[in-house]
């Protein structure tokens, strides 16, 4: 594949490796200022001098991403990147009559298994408090994070609609409600991505977690999605509807 990178952050750097490694060009880098570690053909803006390609992958900033999705570029797009979660989503839905758009808070394909998993068993888990904890690496400047809140919702929409997220008890004096969700967040050292949650009953602690032990599942997932990707009609695609 001929590749361009939004972005030239850890993320994408090692998409770059992975993707050399496996016989795929990177053609381009779109960056909002020219970064002098990359050995490649850098752009600021998106526009029609940008070369041809067969797919895009996005781990930058949500900025860099909207000016991505409002842009004419009409390529393959594999977006990762999280933050201002509302404004992208509907941007990314508009870019997706025109492209095929694939987004996931996370690119692990575990992430996604840990997901289907907490739809299934929240709705048989009515009398169990939920507590979710997620740990990054203290250069991670979003809290929490984006997976994180992609499992909060799944447990909300399978079964929690009126659960109200916990962010810190010590502003609170009281006992925990039913319905609260509590939420934690840690960052340190170069954890590089852990996610538990946590299903606490009468005597019992039933936990789901996924630990991330290097970037590469993230930057290999990224290059699995974008080879199925070419292949793809205009639409919003998840892991859910890609055929991974």
């Amino acid at each position: 594949m001929k590749l361009i990178l939004t972005g030239y952050g850890a993320m994408n750097r090692r998409v770059a490796a992975l993707a050399e490694d496996g016989g795929h060009d990177i053609v381009a880098v779109v960056t909002p200022s020219i970064d002098d570690r990359c050995p490649y053909d850098q752009y600021t803006v998106f526009d029609d001098k940008l070369p041809e390609a067969d797919c895009i992958i996005d781990f930058s900033h949500p900025k860099l991403t909207q000016a991505m999705l409002e842009s004419d570029v009409t390529l393959p797009m594999v977006i990762a990147t999280t933050g201002e979660k509302d404004l992208l989503m509907d941007l990314m839905h508009k870019k997706a009559e025109h492209a095929p758009v694939f987004f996931s808070a996370n690119m692990s394909y575990g992430v996604h298994i840990v997901t289907q998993l907490l739809e299934y068993i929240t709705p048989l888990m009515d009398n169990y408090d939920i507590e979710m904890i997620e740990k990054h690496h203290n250069q991670k400047i979003d809290a929490p994070s984006g997976t994180l809140i992609k499992l909060l919702d799944a447990v909300k929409s399978s079964a929690r609609p009126n659960a109200k997220e916990v962010y810190d008890r010590s502003q609170l004096s009281e006992k925990r409600k039913a319905e609260d969700i509590g939420i934690s967040t840690i960052r340190g050292g170069t954890i590089v991505g852990e996610h538990e949650v946590l299903f606490a009953g009468i005597d019992e602690v039933i936990s789901v977690k996924h630990t991330a032990q290097s970037k590469d599942i993230f930057a290999s997932g990224a290059l699995n999605v974008a080879r199925k990707l070419t292949d793809k009609s205009n639409g919003f695609y998840t892991y859910n509807n890609l055929g991974v």
